[in-house]
């Protein structure tokens, strides 16, 4: 069975997000091919997605390199994620489905009780299936998916602090899935620029000079599967 290369891109993107490959270690398509238990051609088609995300650069005599951000490209993309999100939000509280509101109110009700308990792991995930959700929401595929890029590309440049007050942080998730409900953009716009410029405060680079490393860790993707988030 062939494996489709969105499936191949995203075991790339998450291995590169993850750290399994550093900043300016090279990208081999022959070595990729067998670690994803895959032909070259699907790696060769989700290097050139990657590139075009900028996660990947081609390099002269080199081919192709994860990409070195500079600490200017990074803070830009946190700049970026300022404006979308409120913006995202107040789409999704005119587009929004019940389906939707269905998932944020049962993210927000788990969050919430999370935060209560304490567990910064599993809150850090819940928070990202809350803001793709969000996104998924405001009814723009162009807009879900840059925002979906930008989380991606924060997540690898970045390590996020634990909010002070967890139970805070959750309660303006609340916040905003009640504006989206009651389809009030620019309540749902106003608290999420709130809540993603305090969130933007606990953000640390992850990265302090060049890579160029060619360690790679072990991963935690396989790609052989019948079905693959994307």
């Amino acid at each position: 069975m062939r494996i489709p290369a969105h499936s191949v891109c995203t075991a790339i993107r998450d291995d590169i997000v993850a750290g399994v490959y550093e900043r300016g270690s090279r990208l081999t398509e022959e070595p990729l091919a067998r670690r994803y238990g895959v032909s070259r051609v699907p790696v060769r088609e989700a290097l050139r997605t990657l590139e075009a995300e900028g996660f990947v650069v081609t390099r002269r005599h080199a081919g192709a390199c994860v990409a070195e951000p500079t600490e200017q490209e990074a803070a830009d993309l946190l700049e970026m994620r300022l404006l979308l999100e409120p913006l995202g939000a107040s789409r999704a509280a005119q587009r929004r489905t019940e389906a939707h509101l269905k998932v944020l109110r049962g993210l927000v009700r788990l969050g919430q009780e999370r935060a209560r308990r304490g567990g910064s792991e599993d809150l850090r995930s819940l928070g990202g299936w809350f803001h793709e959700t969000l996104a998924q929401a405001c009814g723009s595929h162009a807009l879900s998916s840059t925002l979906t890029r930008l989380r991606h590309k924060i997540a690898w440049m970045y390590t996020v602090e634990t909010p002070a007050d967890p139970v805070e942080s959750w309660a303006e998730h609340g916040a905003i899935v009640d504006a989206v409900a009651r389809g009030d953009g620019e309540r749902a716009r106003a608290i999420t620029a709130l809540h993603t410029e305090r969130a933007a405060a606990a953000h640390r680079l992850r990265f302090a000079g060049g890579g160029g490393a060619e360690r790679v860790r072990t991963s935690q993707h396989a790609v052989n599967m019948s079905g693959r988030r994307h």
